[in-house]
């Protein structure tokens, strides 16, 4: 029995000291958004510490604020060319490949937090996307979500339709396009160069995220009419990208542990982002800024333009057309479940 004992607790040792020695996997992730911003920096602090918490340290994340590897607009496109082995952001950063990816980051005037989550891993969602991003080499993992954002910044009240026409405007996604059908020139800027823009004159306007996020940034110092609702992002997913042959060459339980603190980060994103709100909203308030709401009107016209622009890409690009369809789809047949039990 003793000679027993002795035996396994030498095995144990044996194999504590060589997991000791064993030097960790260390995955450089090329972050879109700044570490101290609110909400979305908060998993690119905390999701390194799940991992290497429930990894033992054999697996390390190792994130880098926007520009220290690559640009914060080209994360994704460096994952895919094998510059970087991952990236945090979202699928509209890839969207230059193909326009369907858009689908994957959000959609406008598209559903809140729980259904576009059902589409995503109950109605197919995910599975193209897998699918699509694969045939660039990469694979992406859904980190993160959050709730409706703000509609955008701007320097005066818009009364009219018109009054968009002319303006120079940061604008996200699908939602660009549609803002593009009344006149508005837009661009495509990650966080860090979005007020510098502002204040130089070379935006007249802007959106970015949720008020909690926008506040740190300080676009309400150069506009002060805030309008809601964020018709074209009433959900928003995140990803963490991983080259896929940095993804195919992880033990599977590394992959296991990098998917369970995604989901964990996606619950924490999700409570953060409708926590936050109201204090920076109040915030915002006492320092001069204007919340608007959207006239009727204009909400119409902005989800007609949309409906256009779904025909159009849909006649142009087989991929949005598919991803549009499926999308659709699982909307049609959620609705008898959103008008019957939703309040």
């Amino acid at each position: 029995m003793i000679r027993t004992i002795i035996a396994v607790m030498t095995g144990w040792m044996l194999a504590l000291a060589c997991a000791a020695a064993a030097e960790p996997i260390v995955i450089d992730v090329a972050s879109t958004f700044p570490g101290n911003m609110p909400v979305l920096g908060e998993v690119s602090r905390g999701l390194p510490s799940k991992i290497a918490r429930a990894s033992g340290g054999e697996l390390v994340l190792k994130f880098h604020e926007p520009g220290k590897l690559v640009p914060g607009a080209e994360t994704v496109n460096a994952v895919s060319r094998g510059t970087v082995a991952a990236a945090w952001a979202g699928a509209g950063w890839f969207a230059g490949k193909d326009s369907a990816f858009n689908m994957f980051s959000s959609v406008p005037f598209g559903p809140g937090m729980g259904e576009y989550m059902a589409w995503l891993y109950r109605g197919g969602g995910l599975e193209t996307a897998r699918e699509m991003f694969a045939k660039y080499n990469v694979h992406n993992i859904p980190c993160g979500m959050i709730p409706p954002e703000a509609s955008g910044w701007f320097r005066k009240e818009i009364r009219r339709i018109d009054d968009l026409k002319g303006l120079k405007m940061r604008f996200f996604g699908l939602g660009a396009r549609v803002m593009q059908k009344f006149g508005v020139i837009t661009q495509q800027l990650p966080p860090g160069e979005i007020l510098p823009a502002l204040k130089s004159g070379a935006l007249d306007a802007t959106e970015f995220s949720l008020p909690a996020m926008d506040l740190p940034l300080g676009f309400h110092t150069v506009a002060k009419y805030y309008y809601f609702p964020g018709w074209h992002q009433q959900a928003t997913l995140f990803d963490l990208y991983i080259n896929k042959t940095v993804w195919d060459g992880l033990p599977d339980r590394h992959k296991a542990l990098i998917e369970i603190a995604c989901g964990d980060a996606m619950r924490d994103m999700i409570a953060d982002g409708e926590a936050a709100q109201w204090k920076a909203l109040k915030e915002m308030q006492a320092q001069g800024v204007v919340l608007k709401r959207w006239p009727a009107e204009i909400l119409v016209a902005f989800e007609d333009a949309w409906k256009e622009l779904i025909a159009e890409e849909s006649a142009k690009n087989p991929n949005f057309k598919r991803v549009f369809e499926s999308y659709e789809r699982f909307r049609d047949n959620y609705a008898i479940w959103r008008r019957f039990n939703l309040l």
